[in-house]
């Protein structure tokens, strides 16, 4: 009898738990038995380890009985990820290549039928889980770029399970892959200097980008909007490297391109037919959603009250917690989702209420339908609410002189370095440091007392505005808010006041 041990890694959202694949020869009805609650691609595996080792020039047992199981049993595994340690497990049982030299080895691939090694997603977290745990990764040379991103790990890229077994038998040795990370560009691609006007939208996009405060734009069609949230990736501070490895482990398990974005913003918009499992994650083997994948950048919802209402509201979690926890009957997944919120929405159906252009033509039932559709819970959620009014003809015409993203990106780190010294973004302090940083004096609370209830905001909207207003004090390199400074941020909760022009307007023009 013959056994053999190989390491490699499952995957289960963003982890990599560790899986030992044990392979068992011995006498008995001839064939290969894979348990270890494996799903449909991993069983067909036996197809694929076959066709691979006889094409590839090795003799498969076909006079013995074969067991593979991979432990723990308990653990689901998915994919072909596990072909290649299959195969090497089946090698090394039949003395084709010696135990000792997957020492120290973890390894993981899917198989052609001919050989070759083929992709598989969630490289990355498992090269991390790999460093950590002290080994060396072999892997299909299409992953090693991305497994090189975890640093400090010996990667060894393979193209055919010839070549792995050649380099195991030392008679051609793998050299560790090393990979030079992509230059930064200097510029964004979209500036901020390229918007006209709209003074204080680009305001609210500074305070939004310099305390991580969600954001809301409000206007008519073809204002700005779209091209202002675009511009909010460039002036946010770079990311740091353990960020820009949480943000490449989320679109590395999700099959998506890493290099061409390493390091920057995402800046995810989906579309308003998206469903709550695209936006939030989850079927029935958890997956990220779009929230997961705007992790430490932005997601840009545009029509904002097109979405389904459903959809809408079941980001009212992590945009408090900045985790989204996907619970099913046999599969618990966490996934991080700190995000900051930036939509886009009309005053009304037809998108032209309160606008100097044109009429509007909708109805007071109809807008109040409209705008109904946006929970008081979740508007709660977003700090900033700004109309972005349309611009008069000679302000279109005229040459741009707004100030470009690397000047406002200069204050906002100012901004933010204030606020590290804290310990978290304004957005994200706990209400009791709040509060004490705040420090209102008397006069300022019986004020700003007297306007909640006047405006009846919430206790939430109340935070909110605190937030805010000590954003706009790091913005001014001072140490507390001032009244000024809440005056300003109550302005930025403008939707009330545009829901409020609704029936002032219709009551004008039925006069």
């Amino acid at each position: 009898m013959a056994l053999a041990i190989v390491t490699t890694r499952a995957g289960l959202g963003l982890e990599a738990p560790e899986v030992m694949v044990e392979v068992h020869l011995s006498n008995g009805l001839p064939g290969l038995t894979l348990v270890g609650l494996p799903e449909t691609a991993v069983r067909e595996s036996r197809e694929r380890v076959r066709s691979a080792l006889l094409n590839a020039g090795f003799d498969f047992p076909t006079t013995r009985r074969i067991t593979v199981n991979l432990a723990p049993a308990d653990l689901p595994k998915e994919g072909g990820r596990f072909d290649l340690p299959i195969a090497l497990g089946i090698l090394v049982a039949s003395e084709q290549i010696p135990l000792s030299a997957l020492e120290g080895l973890e390894c993981l691939g899917e198989l052609a039928l001919d050989g070759r090694l083929r992709s598989i997603n969630g490289a990355l977290p498992v090269a991390l889980a790999t460093r950590k745990a002290g080994r060396r990764l072999l892997l299909p040379a299409s992953n090693a770029n991305e497994a090189a991103l975890a640093g400090d790990l010996a990667v060894l890229p393979a193209d055919h399970l010839g070549q792995v077994v050649a380099h195991l038998l030392g008679h051609e040795v793998i050299t560790p892959h090393r990979l030079t990370l992509p230059a930064l560009p200097d510029r964004p691609s979209e500036d901020l200097a390229d918007v006209r006007g709209q003074y204080q939208a680009r305001r609210a996009l500074e305070v939004s980008a310099a305390g991580g405060h969600n954001l809301l734009f409000a206007g008519p069609p073809g204002t700005g909007k779209t091209m202002l949230a675009s511009r909010l990736p460039g002036i946010l501070p770079p990311l740091s490297h353990a960020e820009a490895l949480e943000v490449a482990a989320i679109r590395s398990v999700c099959g998506l391109g890493l290099l061409e974005r390493w390091g920057e913003r995402p800046f995810r918009s989906p579309h308003h037919t998206a469903s709550g499992v695209a936006l939030v994650g989850g079927g029935s083997k958890p997956r990220p959603g779009e929230i997961s994948l705007a992790h430490q950048g932005v997601l840009f919802l545009d029509e904002l009250p097109q979405f389904d209402r459903s959809v809408l509201e079941v980001m009212r979690e992590p945009l408090e917690s900045g985790r989204i926890h996907i619970a099913r009957a046999s599969h618990q997944r966490c996934f991080p989702a700190s995000f900051q919120l930036v939509a886009a929405m009309n005053p009304c159906p037809c998108g032209h209420l309160g606008d100097p252009r044109q009429t509007c033509v909708c109805t007071q039932a109809q807008i109040q339908r409209y705008q109904s559709r946006l929970s008081g819970p979740l508007l709660d959620r977003i700090d900033l609410q700004v109309e972005v009014p349309a611009l008069p003809a000679d302000q279109l015409t005229a040459p741009t002189t707004g100030e470009s993203s690397a000047v406002v990106r200069e204050r906002v780190l100012a901004a933010r370095q204030r606020q590290q010294a804290r310990g978290a973004l304004n957005a994200r302090l706990p209400g009791r440091e709040l509060e004490a940083v705040c420090a209102l004096g008397s006069d300022e609370r019986v004020w700003l007392a007297d306007v909640l209830t006047r405006l009846k905001l919430s206790a939430r909207a109340y935070h909110r505005v605190l937030r805010v207003a000590l954003t706009l004090a790091d913005l001014a390199g001072e140490s507390r808010p001032t009244r000024a400074h809440l005056m300003e941020a109550i302005g930025y909760r403008q939707l009330d006041r545009l829901r409020g022009i609704s029936a002032a307007s219709k009551t004008q023009e039925s006069i």
